[in-house]
C-alpha cells in the first residue's frame, strides 16, 4: 500500500477521454455487503448495505476512493503539498489529511466555519482531532466568504500563496469532485460486479453530493448488462444540499469532463438516477427525527450512520418507502454507507436528547 502502481481501467470504461494510468492504493477494498434489518421497513422490502464506512479506520468512507487517483497524479507530477476545501467537519478533508501523511505530502485544509468562530482555535471535535493529529495546516474562512468566492477560488488563493512561498501545491476541489476523482467510482462499479452479479438487486441508494454518485450511476447501464441490477432498476441519489436541478447539472459537467457526455454514452444525469431530497433543515443541520432514525438503526443493527449524509439519506429513503409501501413491495435494495462516523461528535448536544431517554445508564450499587 501507499505506493504508485500501474492502473488498467475496466474494458467498458477504457474509451473515455480521461483515463488514468496510475493509482495509489489507500483503501481496504473490497468493502463488504450484508443484509441489513433496519427497523420500520415496509413489508416485502429486502434491504442490504455496502460498507464503504469500512475502507479504513482514519480513512473511513468513500472519499478515499477518489483520493487513490487524485493523489496518484500529485505524486506522478512531483507536487510537494496538497490543498483542499470543505466544511469544518469535512470527511473529505480528514481523509485527505491522513492520506497525505501516509504519502509524505504536506496538507493544507481550507475549512469554512461560522463568522463567530472563524478567528478562534477550531478545537478538537470530531474530524478536526484527526486533521490536527496528523499535522494538517488549518486555514479557516467564514461561511460568508465561502459563499462570496466559492470553494475553487478560495482553494486557488491558498495555492497561489503557497506557490509564492516556493512550494508546489496540488489543488483538490471540494469533496474531491473532479472527473479524475470520479474514477474511484468507476472502480466501485467493477467491485460491485464481483459482489452482486445475478443476485436480483432492483434498487441502489447512495448520496449525491460532490459527484460521489454520478460515476457509480454512469456505470449503472453496465451493471444492468452484467445482471448486477435487474432491468428496470432504480438508482436513488440522496441530496443533502441544493436541489435536483443543481445535481443533474453538476453531474452532467463531470460526465463531460470524462468524455462521457450524452452523445457518447446515450444518457445523461437526469436519466441515470432519481434525486432523493434529503436536505431536511439544511446542509449539516440535523432534525431530531433524523437523529432518532440514526439512533434506532444503531440500536437494531449496530451500524452507525453519520449525521450529514447517510443518516439523512436513509431517513429520506425510509420516508419514501413508508409513503408508498406497495410500490416497494418485492424490491431488493442496496444502500451504500459512505462513512463519516466522526461527524457525530459535532452533534453531541442534540444526540444527548435522543439517547438519554433510553435510560440505559445507571449507578451500580455495590453494597
Amino acid at each position: 500500500m501507499f505506493e504508485l502502481e500501474a492502473y488498467s481501467p475496466p474494458a467498458w470504461a477504457s474509451s473515455l477521454s480521461l483515463v488514468p494510468n496510475q493509482r495509489v492504493l489507500l483503501a481496504q477494498l473490497p468493502t463488504p455487503i450484508h443484509r441489513w434489518a433496519v427497523p420500520g421497513l415496509p413489508e416485502g422490502v429486502e434491504l442490504w448495505i455496502k460498507r464503504d464506512d469500512l475502507t479504513g479506520c482514519q480513512l473511513s468512507g468513500n472519499k478515499v476512493r477518489k483520493l487513490e487517483f487524485l493523489l496518484a497524479e500529485a505524486l506522478q507530477q512531483g507536487y510537494d503539498c496538497v490543498v483542499t476545501v470543505g466544511g469544518i467537519q469535512s470527511n473529505h478533508c480528514r481523509a485527505t489529511a491522513v492520506a497525505c501523511r501516509y504519502l509524505g505530502l504536506e496538507c493544507h485544509l481550507v475549512l469554512r466555519n461560522s463568522a463567530a468562530l472563524v478567528d478562534a482555535d477550531p478545537g478538537l471535535v470530531g474530524n478536526l482531532l484527526v486533521d490536527r493529529l496528523v499535522g494538517a495546516h488549518i486555514h479557516q474562512i467564514s461561511k460568508e466568504e465561502y459563499g462570496q468566492y466559492g470553494g475553487q477560488a478560495v482553494g486557488q488563493k491558498l495555492a497561489d500563496l503557497l506557490t509564492r512561498q516556493g512550494k508546489k501545491p496540488y489543488l483538490i476541489p471540494v469533496g474531491g469532485s473532479s472527473p479524475l476523482g470520479c474514477w474511484g467510482y468507476l472502480e466501485m462499479i467493477r467491485e460491485l460486479e464481483g459482489q452482486i452479479a445475478g443476485q436480483g438487486f432492483t434498487d441502489v441508494a447512495m448520496k449525491a453530493e460532490q459527484g460521489g454518485v454520478p460515476l457509480a450511476q454512469a456505470g449503472s447501464r453496465r451493471l444492468t448488462a452484467q445482471g448486477c441490477v435487474l432491468p428496470g432498476r432504480r438508482v436513488h441519489a440522496a441530496g443533502v444540499c441544493d436541489d435536483a436541478a443543481y445535481f443533474y447539472s453538476y453531474i452532467d459537467g463531470l460526465y463531460d469532463g470524462l468524455g462521457a457526455a450524452r452523445g457518447v454514452v446515450g444518457t445523461d444525469a437526469q436519466r441515470s438516477f432519481h434525486h432523493l431530497q434529503a436536505r431536511g433543515a439544511g446542509y449539516a443541520i440535523s432534525k431530531e427525527e433524523e437523529l432518532v432514525t440514526t439512533r434506532d438503526v444503531a440500536l437494531a443493527t449496530g451500524v452507525i450512520l453519520d449525521p450529514v449524509y447517510t443518516g439523512k439519506g436513509l431517513h429520506a429513503l425510509l420516508q419514501k418507502m413508508r409513503a408508498n409501501p406497495a410500490e416497494w413491495a418485492g424490491r431488493k435494495v442496496l444502500f451504500v454507507h459512505t462513512g463519516g462516523l466522526l461527524g457525530l461528535y459535532d452533534k453531541l448536544p442534540q444526540l444527548q436528547g435522543v439517547v438519554q431517554p433510553l435510560e440505559r445508564c445507571h449507578r451500580l450499587q455495590l453494597d
